[in-house]
């Protein structure tokens, strides 16, 4: 890959887990009453064919790692556990009360914050909870995410009795300089521990969160990370980009200098050379970022064309309504998208008087729903369809202006109806996906501060 092109297709975008993103919600246009008339519609056509599926936010972490875009709290106080878990179900059974039949629960997914943050005995009651008011359909997907350092055994085998079978821990890099500055201490031998553990207990998908591009990472770095994760062979590897966005999360990602963190140039050859020995040790890319063995489900969905995306990450489940509980936590089912209060103090205080948590939402246009499965159709099979009625003249005028420069590059093929995205243009696939953006064509090019993290 040359630098020209990185140097090219480095611009600031979204990373596309929803379409709008999050920035271009019409938030205007959005009400309790709409938000509640197209949730009910979409679950009481999909709730008895797929169920749906649940998010759960789990905000708190003992200790700030610096490289961390999440909404959290950093507390060492676990006396916050039974309230927000309190919190937690008083929303859900808020949900459950009004909607038209008792839910089934295809997919459900802890992350965070730190979910291993709580006691294996909050989570049970946590758990006890949810299932009062619902239950899992037949072939379940639930999953949740751990840190290495206070994942316990009877976390995991706790989970593992209502159904879990998927856990991720966040690696991020071994490299103690690296860690050192994005406050993440954390040595091989805690995730080796946490990985058999897991599979003693029974888990069939394992999967390590690793990370390119950030502070003083050097490419040494990442080799020798890789080659530590491919001892210990885990299901799933997800091997993200670092996005730095301090402007938005504030103090955390001012840890450090911009100086120390790799350039784009850089930053790719440590992507590249991560992706070369995870393929060479058998792992096949999926989508944007992440890897899989062959006998792993997200594999598996790749090659039947079954691969989704959606808050969550890419996920193996297509369910059309996803609710998401918790402090921040984002729903989608479809044609609306709504999320909670961001605060906490805040969230549990409308929880407990009884009221939907709603800071924010989007009710999607027919446009909105065309753009967003073309988008999902690039994020997951790399190619995607329109009929030629979907674009105006003035609108394909500009489309295959800007498609012919990804075509001169070697990244894409297209024609008339369809596109598809060539193996070299998988690095710039959020760039291919922002020529369909319609809000983002429509956006001032110059901003005081950039909405998103750069693409490459």
């Amino acid at each position: 890959m040359t630098d020209s092109l990185i140097a090219k297709y480095n611009v600031a975008g979204p990373r596309y887990t929803s379409y709008p993103p999050v920035p271009f919600w019409n938030t205007t246009a959005f009400g309790l009453q709409a938000w509640k008339q197209r949730l009910t519609t979409a679950f009481a056509t999909t709730n008895h064919l797929t169920g749906i599926s649940l998010y759960v936010h789990l905000p708190f972490c003992e200790s700030l790692c610096t490289f961390c875009g999440c909404n959290k709290r950093i507390t060492k106080n676990h006396s916050v556990e039974k309230p927000y878990i309190d919190a937690l179900l008083e929303e859900w059974e808020a949900y459950c009360v009004w909607l038209p039949e008792r839910p089934r629960i295809a997919e459900l997914h802890f992350g965070g914050g730190t979910p291993s943050f709580f006691a294996p005995d909050q989570l049970r009651r946590l758990l006890t909870g949810l299932f009062r008011w619902a239950d899992p359909t037949d072939n379940p997907d639930f999953g949740w995410e751990g840190h290495p350092n206070n994942t316990t055994r009877e976390h995991l085998q706790t989970l593992y009795a209502f159904g879990f079978r998927r856990v991720s821990f966040g690696v991020q890099d071994y490299d103690p300089v690296v860690q050192q500055a994005i406050h993440r201490h954390q040595p091989f031998a805690h995730v080796a521990q946490v990985t058999r553990w897991a599979r003693e207990i029974g888990y069939t998908s394992i999967s390590h969160d690793l990370v390119f591009g950030l502070p003083f990472q050097q490419l040494t770095s990442i080799t020798d990370t890789v080659a530590q994760t491919l001892l210990l062979r885990p299901d799933r590897i997800a091997f993200y980009s670092y996005a730095h966005v301090p402007w938005i999360k504030g103090t955390g990602q001012r840890g450090f200098a911009d100086s120390d963190l790799p350039t784009a140039d850089q930053k790719r050859a440590l992507y590249e050379a991560g992706r070369s020995l995870l393929e060479a040790g058998g792992y096949t890319e999926i989508g944007m970022d992440h890897f899989a063995l062959p006998h792993d489900s997200l594999n598996k969905a790749r090659e039947t064309g079954q691969l989704h995306r959606n808050f969550m990450g890419y996920t193996t489940t297509q369910t059309q309504v996803l609710i998401g509980l918790g402090v921040s936590a984002i729903s989608d089912v479809g044609t609306a998208f709504m999320q909670n209060e961001k605060d906490i103090s805040t969230y549990q205080q409308r929880v407990f008087s009884n009221q939907l948590p709603i800071m924010r939402g989007h009710l999607l246009s027919e446009d909105d729903s065309l753009i967003r499965r073309l988008i999902l159709d690039i994020m997951c099979r790399f190619q995607t369809s329109w009929a030629v009625e979907d674009w105006t003249d003035a609108e394909w005028d500009r489309l295959t202006q800007q498609l012919d420069g990804f075509v001169a590059d070697g990244l894409i093929d297209y024609d008339e109806t369809a596109l598809w995205v060539r193996p070299e243009g998988r690095p710039f696939v959020r760039n291919i996906c922002m020529v369909f953006d319609r809000y983002l064509s429509n956006q001032p090019s110059v901003s005081a501060k950039p909405l998103f993290s750069s693409t490459v």
